[in-house]
Order: structure tokens, then sequence, then C-alpha cells
């Protein structure tokens, strides 16, 4: 193992409380939603924050920004 993933790894370990995971359909409903209401195209992974408030953080009566990037999707 590299030295660059090893201090990688313990950063991870020690700054990071929980991962979760996000299912290619929540991605795909977040990308048609911010194409038809934001008129944004975004790349799936640009999507990952924004797809995670579909219910899989909740957070009641919190306020929750989300970044999201990328514009390199393939239409077709």
């Amino acid at each position: 193992m590299s030295v660059l993933i090893f201090h990688a790894n313990t950063q991870v370990l020690h700054y990071v409380d929980d991962m979760v995971t996000v299912s290619e359909a929540a991605i795909l409903r977040t990308m048609f939603f911010l194409w038809e209401r934001l008129k944004i195209v975004v790349e799936p992974t640009g999507v990952l924050a924004a797809a995670l408030l579909e219910g899989v953080i909740t957070a009641p009566g919190a306020r929750i920004g989300a970044i999201i990037s990328g514009g390199n999707v393939d239409l077709a």
C-alpha cells in the first residue's frame, strides 16, 4: 500500500463519522429533476449530494445545502 493511500485512509477513519450509498435510480431521478425544474444539466457524480436529500439523510427543520457540479453528460 502506498504512503498516499495509507495517509488518505487514516484521515477518513479520523474525520468521517458515517458513509451512505445512493442508488443509481435516485441519481437519475435527481438528474431529471434538475433538468426539468432548474434547466441545468449535471453529471451523475455531480448530483450525489442532492440525491442524498431524497430520503437517505433526514434532518427535519434543518437547512441543508448541496453542491452540484459538472456538465459532462452524453444525452444520446
